[in-house]
């Protein structure tokens, strides 16, 4: 059974602690969009997906709460709280897709003249909920996808199965509409095993449910024919080494954890044959923002001739950008590189830099981009990808 970051069930929220992983297993309650603001700030929870359905859920707790006088003041409320919710971290893009989402539905309500304020408040709250819904959805999708493409187009190990590494915490892959990268540049071992690599965490802790990068490993190992996987410990925050490989030896996945130092040499020693990671922000020329260390790891698997994939669901995607240029680069505080779990490891007095993030350039992305709706090269991702967004958007 997957673990659960967010339990939700109308008029409760709660999340699991990941600053408390891997020691304890804790849940925090979530009452209002101010404790959803600060959870996602403190990184309480975090991945891309988790952040938007989080948010969302947040403003729904509370307007199944609150009472309201007029549509005018439950507007403001809506709206206000879904810009405030943004700025807890602006870097991936979820839940500005989820804002965009819920305030086109609000003003289609308002545009109704037999709408009510109760009415709008439950139509508000039930689409918090379908958002939910769709992220676990578009993940095991993913996860079938990309387990199906790599099946078909990689060859397998003597027996039968693959072995995969990824970097930090990921979850599916999905493959439809273009499924030729891997097989056609996907290296087996000299066993005829193969390898994948993840960096980061984005699987069950990071979404609603499942994964993304992770989730193909899950459903990999799932269908009996995963190996290995490999992750990285994710400096400096650890995501890979606390969560991730917390994930896969809860689900009792074969897998190793490596720190960030030992990717190239991993991807030369250990006959790495792919490297799936998440996205938190994908613009249109396929240039994505990712956990901090996915573009040297890129670079490493340029180097080996390995393909490297993003996976992450089409509500990451922010095609309103032509290139990685225009993305907001969040940064944290210095005492996340100089401490670990309140022990200090740093000179007193050093001077530290610590993006949350990085950007790979799209030409990196050899493999293509995974989603819900199959996989792209990131030369197509807006073409093909922009009437499915339409559509949802509707």
């Amino acid at each position: 059974m997957s673990l659960e970051a967010i339990r939700y069930k109308r008029g409760e929220l709660s999340i699991l602690d990941q600053l408390q992983l891997p020691i304890a297993s804790q849940y925090e309650a979530v009452k209002n969009v101010q404790d959803g603001w600060r959870v996602i700030r403190e990184m309480k929870i975090r991945g891309a997906p988790a952040i938007g359905v989080l948010g969302s859920l947040a403003l729904a707790v509370e307007l199944h709460h609150r009472t309201f006088s007029s549509k005018e003041e439950l507007t403001e409320f809506i709206t206000g709280s879904l810009e405030y919710l943004k700025t807890a971290r602006p870097t991936g893009v979820n839940m500005a897709d989820c804002a965009i989402r819920i305030n086109a539905l609000l003003k289609h309500q308002l545009e109704d003249s037999s709408s009510t304020v109760e009415s709008i408040k439950e139509r508000i709250i039930k689409e918090a909920e379908i958002i939910q819904d769709e992220d676990v959805k578009g993940n095991k999708d993913m996860g079938a996808f990309g387990a199906e493409h790599i099946l078909k187009n990689c060859k397998p190990t003597s027996d039968g199965k693959h072995i995969l590494m990824t970097h930090c915490n990921t979850g599916s892959l999905a493959t439809a509409g273009y499924g030729t990268a891997l097989g056609k540049n996907c290296k087996p071992t000299s066993d005829g095993k193969h390898i994948l690599m993840t960096h980061c965490n984005t699987g069950s802790l990071a979404t609603a449910g499942y994964g993304t990068a992770l989730g193909v490993i899950r459903a990999m190992y799932e269908k009996g024919q995963l190996s290995h996987a490999f992750c990285t410990e994710t400096r400096p925050y650890n995501q890979g080494a606390r969560l991730t490989a917390y994930e896969l030896v809860h689900e009792k996945i074969p897998s190793t954890l490596i720190t960030d130092s030992m990717v190239s040499f991993a991807m030369k020693k250990k006959e790495i044959s792919a490297v799936v990671v998440g996205g938190d922000r994908i613009v249109a020329n396929g240039d994505t923002a990712n956990k901090i260390g996915t573009y040297q790891v890129a670079l490493a698997a340029k180097a080996h001739g390995i393909p490297f994939y993003i996976a992450a669901p089409s509500t990451s995607c922010d095609l309103s950008l032509p290139n990685g240029d225009g993305i907001e680069i969040e940064e944290r505080p210095h005492s996340e590189m100089t401490s670990i779990g309140g022990k200090q490891i740093a000179a007193d007095g050093i001077g530290c830099w610590n993006p949350a993030f990085d950007v790979t350039p799209g030409e990196l992305i050899t493999g293509g981009i995974i989603t819900e709706f199959g996989v792209f090269p990131t030369s197509e991702l807006a073409e093909k990808l922009q009437p499915h967004i339409d559509k949802r958007n509707k």
